[in-house]
């Protein structure tokens, strides 16, 4: 799938990035109806035999919807594999994808060139998350499709490198797919992304803040109230930096302006990092996960409702530049 293709596809050049706990069958559907890449982690489904459902009901839904709505179609959906070691469930997920031929594979964690021959022999596209140059480079040598450049802050794991560094440096020497993700939460930023060199804004925190999301109340209202300045960025939680909401770190005891380095090799990814003290708070679950870009999201509403939204701001944000 082109980029050409896939942005023929879409009503907005998004990629509604896949997040743990929160992306479910929901959420995702609800994306791809109102016309953006709606995406999930394969771990969100538990247990491994829940993947093959979601699958299955992700499918024929928007089947559905695109036999009933020729007109406008359904953007394509994507699912997120963790690539690392950690992941013990990586060949069963994969082998479920191919079984219903997902059109998008999101790497993290991990390059490796024999998952992106198998998605390429079902059909689909491989694109890579990454946080540098180098990392960049690694992932297309090793046969992925697109890239996702992971920029300063953006949500969950993420890198310490400007959107206008990470783009400038892949796009020297890369012509392919690229997503940008880093705090875009306004038809303006999907819009400045695209002036950057990317294909696509990569979004996910105001996805939190819908009806849809599979997340706790009080973290919706938690993105809807935050700021830029109320996000923390450490290792702790997995092993891996990351951004998170400062008001959960303190809610499980912990002073968000002290914490100390996590370990890589001691995460299981989704489980929990022991702080020293005996405390146990699981990332994601009990620390939640957030970019800088909240400040723009004022109300939990519905993913159509979002979407209309951005929809508007990036067509005035064009006719702004364009006259």
């Amino acid at each position: 799938m082109s980029v050409p293709d896939l942005l023929s596809r879409l009503r907005l050049p998004v990629i509604g990035s896949p997040l743990f706990i929160i992306s479910g069958p929901d959420l995702v559907i609800a994306q791809c109806k109102a016309g953006i890449v709606g995406s999930f982690p394969a771990l969100n489904a538990r247990p491994a035999a829940q993947l093959d459902e979601w699958l299955h009901r992700i499918t024929e839904e928007l089947a559905a919807h695109n036999r009933a709505h020729p007109d406008r179609p359904a953007a394509p959906f994507a699912v997120n594999q963790i690539v690392h070691r950690s992941n013990d469930r990586l060949e069963q997920d994969l082998a479920t994808c191919a079984k219903w031929q997902v059109p998008i594979i999101i790497t993290s964690l991990g390059a490796r060139e024999d998952l992106n021959t198998a998605v390429h022999g079902w059909g689909g596209i491989t694109l890579h998350d990454v946080i540098d140059d180098r990392f960049a480079r690694k992932a297309i040598e090793k046969g992925a499709d697109g890239l996702i450049a992971v920029a300063a802050g953006a949500g969950g794991h993420a890198g310490r490198l400007s959107p206008f560094a990470l783009v400038q440096e892949i796009r020297q020497w890369f012509a392919g797919p690229l997503a940008l993700s880093g705090s875009i939460a306004t038809g303006d930023a999907i819009l400045a992304a695209q002036a950057m060199g990317a294909d696509f804004a990569y979004i996910g925190s105001p996805f939190i803040a819908t009806e849809e999301a599979n997340a706790d109340p009080a973290y919706k209202q938690g993105i809807v109230e935050g700021r830029a300045s109320d996000i923390v960025y450490s290792s702790l939680f997995t092993g891996v930096h990351g951004n998170y909401l400062r008001g959960s770190i303190q809610r499980a005891g912990l002073d968000p302006d002290n914490l100390p380095e996590g370990d890589l090799k001691t995460m299981n990814f989704g489980g929990g990092a022991n702080d020293g003290t005996g405390a146990k708070p699981k990332a994601w679950k009990d620390i939640w996960g957030s970019g800088q870009g909240i400040g723009a999201v004022d109300r939990v509403e519905p993913v159509a409702a979002r979407v209309d939204r951005l929809a508007d701001q990036y067509a005035a944000a064009r006719a702004r530049l364009l006259g």
